[in-house]
């Protein structure tokens, strides 16, 4: 084989495997969220955990076909099957919508039963955390429905709302050394680092979505930790919700 197709045949390579990059990198993200619930969710009958109510497995159906969805859309891309993608794009946006609904609700539930039980307990706290975990989440995937013309940036911005949605996968992983605070948060922001990390050295530059999307990110998960430690916060949380 001669120069000239060598070169051509390693220029038609280099775009798939940055798009395979992705598809990886949507498999590590699932990965995560398996872990991070196999014991209390999909594998609860093997490590014996309580039985959930069917508001919980209606979330945690939901969130497990977002997660498939967007694995397979990653997929699509480095199969070149972008009209498939885009047909299942529809979908996948009417999740997101019943991610952040179902998670609001779930999240509101657990604060109350604490509040009828008159205990200040970790909904106390995560109210403003989930809080800020959803809005981000669907930030993220509504400015990648708006800006899904422009491929670098979409795909960016959807990766980080996956990224961003198994923030409390990541969590309970951490759990399982520990439970302090700080490593929690230290495993989330792991894996915003991953991503940015393989992406940066896949291309050779920092795209300024995932740079600036990713210190959003941690800004907001570390402003909000810190908001809900002081006696404002509960003040707040007792105000509007009673206690």
């Amino acid at each position: 084989m001669n120069a000239p197709a060598c070169a051509a045949i390693v220029a038609r390579s280099k775009p798939a495997l940055r798009t395979r990059l992705f598809a990886w990198l949507a498999l590590g993200i699932a990965a995560v969220a398996f872990v991070g619930f196999a014991r209390t969710y999909y594998l609860k009958s093997v490590f014996g955990t309580g039985a959930l109510p069917l508001a919980v497995h209606l979330h945690g159906l939901i969130m497990s076909t977002w997660i498939v969805v967007f694995v397979v859309q990653t997929w699509l891309i480095a199969a070149r099957r972008a009209a498939w993608h885009r047909r299942l794009g529809a979908g996948a946006a009417v999740l997101a919508v019943l991610i952040i609904l179902t998670g609001a609700a779930l999240t509101l539930m657990g604060l109350e039963r604490e509040i009828q039980a008159h205990v200040q307990g970790r909904w106390h706290y995560l109210l403003l955390i989930n809080a800020v975990n959803l809005l981000l989440f669907g930030a993220f995937v509504g400015s990648g429905l708006a800006l899904r013309a422009r491929a670098d940036v979409h795909k960016r911005l959807m990766l980080l709302a996956a990224v961003t949605l198994v923030a409390p996968a990541a969590a309970r992983i951490a759990l399982l050394f520990g439970h302090a605070p700080l490593p929690q948060f230290l495993a989330f922001y792991a894996c915003i680092a991953a991503c940015v990390l393989a992406d940066t050295l896949r291309h050779g530059r920092l795209h300024p979505v995932l740079g600036w999307g990713g210190l959003a990110v941690i800004a907001a998960f570390q402003l909000s930790f810190f908001a809900v430690q002081t006696p404002g916060w509960m003040s707040i949380v007792y105000r509007v919700f009673g206690g």
